[in-house]
């Protein structure tokens, strides 16, 4: 019971408490103020009104510095103000004046070469002075200082221009001390038509290291005052220029000119074709000093000189299969291809003039033609006289129509070895020897009815009545063998008087 009264009571005064703690809204415990209460109503208008003399007094003096700092900088470069690459923040005009005019005492300008090279000038070997910096002033009177809060999250570069002057005694004497001038002064090389594979374009042209001295001054003069950190000597202008570049009209021309050549195309059938076209014409064209385009007449001689020791066949040695199989050779003789060169000269200087596409055999001296550009020349109609077997075949179209033995020339008298082709038929002819000195008179007069020339001097095939017999080795007894004619026997030399054609190739060889 004790108990219950004890937690009673305490329960009590925990309510007490608590009411103490936490006023009543409108009354107290019993619906009446008390004087404490009344104390509190009193204390918070005095409370409200002093915070609100600490605020205004605040705002005062974030104000006040707010204005102080803009008319700080009425005078100061706002917060991040970079000017000529200077952090100018916070100076005044005169402070970055000073900044700048430090930049003129330390100024050095690099001089980049064209061969490579470097050389500096130093401002003060020139005799370098500041002499003002213009604009310092309007960029803080273009700030608005009220708004400096700005420049704390803005940045803001500015250039200027610094007047700078130099000693003109001095900058000369520096200038004619550098190696770009006391060094080799080596010309340049115009620009030029160059062929390319394909067609002639223009070549560049290449500047050396001869310097114009007048340029070159002035450039450096004006790189100094504009206090320019690097001149690189050949963009400035300060090289002897060739005296054509790539952009003369000459050039240009002289580029067309040579393509107008180029563009003639002359085509060859041999046994593959031989071209001519740009590729070898641009070997014959030549351009002067003054852009002038000639054709090397030379260049095209030497060209056909060339193309007739490959093609023509006349008096060569030719290897080829005898009607038997035999492997051998011969050589010497008229017949072949003889190419005239200087009647093709003619043709072909005319269709590089004026740009002509052609397709032609080349001109050929008279008989200077054969059946094939392949070897054997003469194809697959032709006399085959094989001196060393006292033979002779007559090939048509690749198949023998006729062979006989035959007596040639004595040794003192041979049948010339070569390749020569018939020149004549006739029939009962009178065959005249050569003039005895002793009697004045032919050494002989010998007719026959079958005559087949094979040259002007007197070699040809004909019948020989005569001969008691052919073949062997009877050529090489005197009195049988021949002043250097093929002799054979009638019949056979009848049957191949009918075959033959004027014009079908003769060999004969060992």
């Amino acid at each position: 019971m004790e108990s219950e009264v004890k937690k009673e009571e305490q329960n009590t005064a925990q309510q007490e408490c608590d009411a103490e703690e936490k006023p009543a809204e409108g009354s107290g415990c019993a619906g009446e103020k008390t004087a404490e209460d009344s104390g509190s109503a009193e204390e918070k208008p005095r409370r409200k009104r002093k915070a609100l003399c600490i605020l205004a007094g605040c705002a005062a003096a974030v104000l006040l510095a707010y204005l102080g700092a803009g008319l700080y900088f009425d005078s100061h470069y706002f917060f991040r103000t970079e000017i000529n690459g200077h952090d100018m923040s916070g100076k005044t005009a005169a402070q970055a004046e000073a900044i700048l005019k430090e930049d003129v005492a330390e100024y050095r300008l690099t001089l980049l070469e064209i061969d490579g090279g470097r050389e500096t000038i130093a401002g003060a070997d020139v005799g370098l002075v500041f002499e003002g910096a213009e604009g310092l002033q309007d960029i803080l009177d273009a700030q608005d200082s009220l708004l400096w809060v700005r420049s704390l999250s803005e940045e803001r570069k500015e250039e200027v221009d610094i007047r700078v002057s130099c000693d003109s005694a001095k900058l000369k004497e520096c200038i004619g001390s550098l190696q770009a001038v006391t060094g080799e002064q080596k010309p340049g090389t115009s620009a030029y038509p160059k062929f390319d594979g394909a067609k002639f374009v223009v070549e560049p042209e290449k500047y050396g290291t001869a310097v114009e001295r007048e340029a070159l001054e002035q450039r450096i003069e004006e790189a100094l005052l504009c206090l320019e950190e690097r001149l690189d000597l050949e963009e400035a202008g300060c090289y002897e220029a060739p005296p054509y570049t790539s952009e003369s009209e000459e050039v240009k021309a002289a580029c067309e000119k040579m393509n107008q050549y180029c563009s003639a195309k002359v085509v060859y059938p041999m046994d593959e074709d031989v071209v001519v076209d740009a590729s070898v014409i641009s070997g014959w064209l030549k351009v002067n000093k003054k852009m002038k385009v000639s054709i090397d007449e030379d260049a095209i001689r030497l060209w056909l000189e060339d193309f007739g020791n490959r093609y023509d066949t006349q008096g060569t040695t030719r290897t080829f299969t005898t009607p038997e199989g035999r492997e051998t050779t011969v050589k010497g003789g008229t017949y072949g291809w003889s190419v005239n060169e200087k009647a093709e000269f003619d043709i072909l200087l005319d269709a590089v003039k004026k740009g002509k596409t052609l397709e032609k055999d080349p001109e050929y001296y008279i008989g200077g033609t054969a059946a094939a550009h392949a070897m054997p020349d003469w194809g697959n109609t032709y006399v085959d006289v094989d001196l060393s077997r006292q033979h002779i075949w007559y090939i048509k179209d690749g198949e023998t129509a006729l062979e006989t033995d035959v007596v040639t020339g004595h040794p003192n008298t041979i049948t010339p070895e070569g390749t020569y082709s018939i020149l004549e038929k006739a029939r009962d002819q009178v065959l005249i020897g050569s003039e005895d000195p002793a009697t004045g008179e032919p050494s002989y007069r010998t007719p026959v009815s079958y005559w087949m020339r094979v040259t002007w001097s007197g070699i040809g095939f004909h019948d020989a009545t005569w001969q008691p017999d052919f073949g062997g080795s009877l050529n090489e007894i005197a009195g049988r063998g021949s002043h250097g004619c093929i002799n054979m026997p009638l019949d056979q030399a009848a049957a191949l008087y009918e075959m033959l054609e004027v014009g079908t190739p003769v060999v004969i060889h060992y």
